[in-house]
This record gives C-alpha cells, sequence and structure tokens, in this order.
C-alpha cells in the first residue's frame, strides 16, 4: 500500500516521529513509557519484526549504558567530585569563576554522566557562590554549559554519543574509537569556555527558589481554637476548616505536641488545636471573624519546632514528571508519601496562589511538609537537590581513578572491546569497594535505559524503511554537489531539533539520514557522523532541550528567557566550532 510514493512503513514511523515529538513537547508522559510505546506500534504494526525490535535490548550499547552507571557510581561514592568540588579555590571575579567551575565539570563529564554531576554540583556550587559573593544563578548555566561540552569528548560522554557510534559501525562495519570525537570536542569545549567567559554581563541575576522560601511565616498562617468555639467536636469538613477561601488546612498541631498531616477530612477539632494554613494569609484571616478563631501565642511552623521526623524538602520538576499538568488537591502525592505540599516557586518567585491548586509546570521547585522522602523512589521525576551529600575523599578516590584510567586506556589502545572494559572496571569498583552493590542498585537509571532503547529502536524504523534514504537524497540534492552545504544543513537542524526534545532522540532520528547523505554524496561518512555527534548535544538555548539545563532552571530561580540571551550566541558559536573543527580532523 502506498500513499504519495511512499509505503504505509514509512507513513507509520513519520507519524510516530511527530507524535513522539508532540508528547515531548507537552511534557505529559514520562520517557520510559513513551519509548515502550513506540516500541509497541512499531512491533504491532509490523514496521520491525520482532526480531529487529527486541533487539534494541540486546544491543551491546543498551548494556554499556547501564554498566556505565555502575561505573559512575563507584567514581561518586568514592569521593572524586567531593575532590573536585574542593579544588575549585576563590577566584577574585566571575571571569575567574566561571574558568574554575567549567574546567573540571567538563573533564568529569567525559567520563560521567551529566545528570548525575549536576545534582552533585548544584549544592555545591549554590554553596561556593555564597562564599566568592556571586550569586548561583551565575554560575549554575555555566555548570549546565560544562557538563554539556565535556560530554561531547568521548564516546562514554553521553548516551547520544553511544548510539551514533552503533549506528555508525552497522552501517560501515567500522568501529568508533574512544577518543574518536576529542579532538573537535575539545576544540567546542574551549571556544564554547571562551565564549561563556565573555558573555559573562548576559548571565542574570536571579533569587533562588531557598531565598523565595526563606521565611515560612510569609506563605503559612497559624491559628488557635479556642476551648469554647463553636467547631470543637465537629470535624474540619464538617466545620469548613479544610479547604478554606484562600488557603488549606496542611496541619493540625495538638496541645501535647502531636502533629496530624495530611489531615483527613474526618479529623475532629479539639479545643487547643493549633491550625497551620498555607496560601493567601489574607483571606486565611479572615477565619478569625467566620468561624471565631483566634490568633496563635507564636508561630509554631518553622524550621526548628518541627518534629524531628518531619522535614521542610525542596524538590525540583523534571521532564516527564507524572505532576506536570497535575495540582495537588486532584492527586494522592501527598497522602501516599506522608507530606503537605505548601509552597509552589516558579522562575525564583513563590507563586501567590492556593499551593494544592496550583498547576505544576516543569521546572518548578515545591516546598513539602512532612515525613522524609527518599529521592530515589522518584525515579528522576523529582530532584532534591537539598539532599546530596559528597562523599569525602581518600584512598578508593585515587583506586577508582586508576580503575578508570586503565578501562580508557584499554579500550582506546583496542586491546579489549569497550564494552568488555567497561564491565570490568565495574567489577572492579565492586571489588576494592569503591561502591557497594545496594549503590550499583541505585545508581543505575532504568528509565533512562528504557529511553535509549525506545531510541534505537526509532532509528532502526527509520533506517529499515528506508525514510533515511530517502530524506538523505533529498538533502543531497538541496546541497547539489557540495557536500559541506550538506553537512552544515544536517548540523544546522539537529541543533534547533535538540532545543526541544531530547539530544538521544534527535541522534536517533538524524544518524541513519546523515550516514546515507554521505554515502549518496560520496563523502566521508565519519565526518558526518562525528558533526552530528556534537551537534546534537548542542542546546544551550531553552531549558527544555537539554536534561541538565532543566535541572537548573528551577534551581537557579531562571526565567525561561534567561536562556536564550547566551544560549543563542552559544548555539552558533559551536555549530561553527563544530563544523570547522571536524572537517579539519575529518576531511570530507
Amino acid at each position: 500500500m502506498h500513499l504519495f510514493h511512499l509505503n504505509i512503513f514509512v507513513w507509520i514511523t513519520i507519524a510516530i516521529i511527530i507524535a513522539k515529538v508532540t508528547i515531548m513537547l507537552r511534557g505529559k508522559i514520562s520517557g520510559d513509557m513513551l519509548a515502550l510505546g513506540i516500541i509497541a506500534t512499531l512491533l504491532l504494526t509490523h514496521t520491525l519484526s520482532q526480531e529487529q525490535a527486541l533487539s534494541c535490548f540486546s544491543s551491546s550499547t543498551v548494556v554499556l549504558v547501564g554498566v556505565l552507571f555502575v561505573l559512575g557510581a563507584g567514581l561518586v561514592h568514592a569521593g572524586v567530585v567531593h575532590w573536585l568540588s574542593r579544588n575549585l579555590g576563590t577566584p577574585k571575579n566571575l571571569s575567574q569563576s566561571i574558568l574554575s567551575l567549567m574546567l573540571p565539570v567538563a573533564a568529569m563529564s567525559a567520563f560521567l554522566n551529566s545528570y548525575t554531576i549536576i545534582a552533585l554540583f548544584i549544592n555545591v556550587v549554590k554553596v561556593w557562590g555564597k562564599k566568592i559573593n556571586i550569586p548561583p544563578s551565575k554560575l549554575l548555566i555555566p555548570l549546565s554549559y560544562a557538563s554539556t561540552l565535556g560530554g561531547i569528548c568521548t564516546i562514554i560522554g553521553t548516551p547520544a554519543n553511544l548510539l551514533v557510534a552503533e549506528f555508525y559501525q552497522e552501517d560501515t562495519h567500522k568501529t568508533l574509537g574512544f577518543f574518536a570525537p576529542l579532538i573537535p570536542g575539545i576544540i567546542c569545549a574551549a571556544v564554547g569556555i571562551l565564549a561563556t567567559i565573555l558573555m559573562r554581563r548576559w548571565l542574570p541575576t536571579r533569587k533562588t527558589p531557598e531565598e523565595s522560601f526563606e521565611s515560612s511565616k510569609n506563605y503559612t498562617v497559624e491559628l488557635l481554637v479556642p476551648t469554647e468555639c463553636n467547631c470543637v467536636g465537629m470535624t474540619v469538613e464538617e466545620a469548613k476548616l479544610l479547604n478554606v477561601t484562600g488557603g488549606h488546612l496542611i496541619e493540625i498541631v495538638r496541645f501535647d505536641r502531636e502533629i496530624i498531616s495530611p489531615v483527613p477530612a474526618d479529623e475532629f477539632i479539639l479545643g487547643g488545636d493549633h491550625l497551620v494554613y498555607s496560601g493567601k494569609i489574607e483571606d486565611i484571616l479572615q477565619l478569625r471573624i467566620t468561624h471565631g478563631l483566634v490568633n496563635a501565642t507564636h508561630h509554631v511552623f518553622s524550621v526548628n519546632e518541627l518534629d524531628k521526623n518531619r522535614k521542610l524538602q525542596m524538590a525540583n520538576v523534571n521532564m516527564g514528571s507524572h505532576l506536570v499538568g497535575e495540582c495537588m488537591a486532584k492527586s494522592d502525592f501527598e497522602a501516599t508519601h506522608g507530606v503537605v505540599l505548601i509552597a509552589v516557586a516558579r522562575e525564583g518567585e513563590r507563586i501567590n496562589e492556593i499551593p494544592r491548586e496550583t498547576v505544576i509546570h516543569a521546572g518548578d521547585t515545591l516546598l513539602f511538609e512532612g515525613a522524609k522522602m527518599n529521592p530515589s523512589d522518584f525515579d528522576g521525576e523529582l530532584h532534591f537537590f537539598d539532599q546530596i551529600a559528597l562523599p569525602q575523599q581518600g584512598s578508593r578516590t585515587y583506586i577508582s581513578l586508576l580503575i578508570l584510567l586503565a578501562m580508557v586506556a584499554l579500550s582506546a589502545l583496542g586491546v579489549i572491546p569497550l564494552l568488555h572494559s567497561a564491565l570490568l572496571a565495574a567489577i572492579a569498583m565492586l571489588l576494592t569497594h569503591c561502591c557497594s552493590i545496594e549503590q550499583m542498585q541505585r545508581s543505575i537509571n532504568w528509565k533512562l535505559i528504557m529511553v535509549f532503547a525506545g531510541s534505537v529502536c526509532l532509528g532502526k524504523a527509520i533506517e529499515v524503511t528506508g525514510l533515511s534514504h530517502m530524506l538523505g537524497e533529498a538533502v543531497a540534492n538541496v546541497s547539489g554537489t557540495h557536500p559541506l552545504l550538506a553537512l552544515i544543513i544536517i548540523c544546522m537542524f539537529a541543533t534547533i531539533v535538540t532545543e526541544f526534545i531530547s539530544n538521544t532522540t534527535a541522534a536517533a532520528m538524524l544518524i541513519p539520514i546523515a550516514i546515507q547523505t554521505a554515502e549518496v554524496m560520496n563523502a566521508n561518512p565519519l565526518t558526518f557522523t562525528i558533526a552530528l555527534m556534537i551537534s546534537v548535544s548542542s542546546s544551550f538555548a531553552t531549558p527544555i532541550g537539554c536534561e541538565t539545563n532543566i535541572m537548573i532552571y528551577g534551581s537557579g530561580g531562571y526565567k525561561f528567557t534567561d536562556f536564550a540571551k547566551t544560549g543563542l550566541p552559544m548555539n552558533f558559536i559551536i555549530l561553527a566550532t563544530n563544523i570547522l573543527a571536524t572537517c579539519i580532523v575529518y576531511p570530507l
């Protein structure tokens, strides 16, 4: 069956690409569920055979991504990050601060997952910024840039690099070396660091969520129930004291210091109860008139006076979180985790609405009160940036670094394949106690592995259906006899599309097209491969395309437009540097 000279399987693949991009932009479905849906659709429509679809999970590259998480856990828990963070120094100005931060972070990102680095360094940078009297918002964007620029220097720097390398090997039957992108990557990283320093005046000064949440008295009010109050003996629902105009009852503090939170609708009101509300203070204070409540003698809702088992916790909402587009009033999140949402900050400012009725967006910072939540329970949907502890430096720090160097040497010199050397390194991390089995298990991001497998499957569909060949010919026809023009078109499109979808998805969509274009034009496929590898990770202008940008978005209190001020120029600077450097190292 053909429509406009394209068979049905090509149209199915195109429809899946459009659907994936649309869903990712809306942020309503988590990445792993989306990947599973793509694989199922390709399989059920017979676009891919069962063997082709399931081979995505058994791919050596997918296994390698999982192994690298274990390797990263060994480096983190052995204290390598702490060792590097201690050597940031005390620079005298912003230029020196940016350089002192970006160099070590870029070096680490060549071997460690950027998500791990950003998660560990957000608090380090905030504390360091206060120490050297520089606003954290002027340092967190350079932190994100550094993790991106470092990741393009090696094959294992990002999952997208590994995916590109796998497709290159399948199509050309040649293995991409460990340091294949090193020279163009280092040139791009050096130019990117220099550009960040030159654009330092454009880095915004924003208030962090901690500053927005600095005083709990700004967003909670406490009222006392007199003994003779008419509400005594009634449930909070009967007394109409649970959901009130302008706010919500988040906690009852009894005379014996018993804390009831979340407050069930059938909870009885007793004389002497302290009712703690969150929301619009002016509206809530009207309860003194309508319900006969009185001002409490003092404000008990502060960090120092809370029960030791109850905490104030801040978390950023990541892209793909099931909370995006929802409000707590219609969710069972609070009851499930024993917490109450008491404030929401967006773009560095606390939202002056009822917190539980506020529709949550990706990048929001949520302030919870209640039982301590375990970040590992949320599988990357929430980032608890105030709970990261850095292990101390010790002998295992140097052991883990030696293991990493040995892995790189074995792979780079061609002694054994990369997957084998990574497996040996992961085993060595366990045997030398650089990380425990439990730490290893917690470190593996199964959601990211599923997303990666889904991207591999989508890329295979683009290739198998012939869509990559058709698009490759189209690019070649537009470019005429100029492969450099074709390279510029592909890299520019990659840079633009990566601003709105993940770099792994962009790589899966474009690497088959890039290789086919090179073959049609009799150009060097390695040039197209390396240039594309760098382009799909060069997204600086929006907070939604890059995983590291969305992590610092809430933590730094940024506005959406803050990323464009330095990000748009950076995109074009890295694009030009990438094409020039790659063509010099790997001539067309």
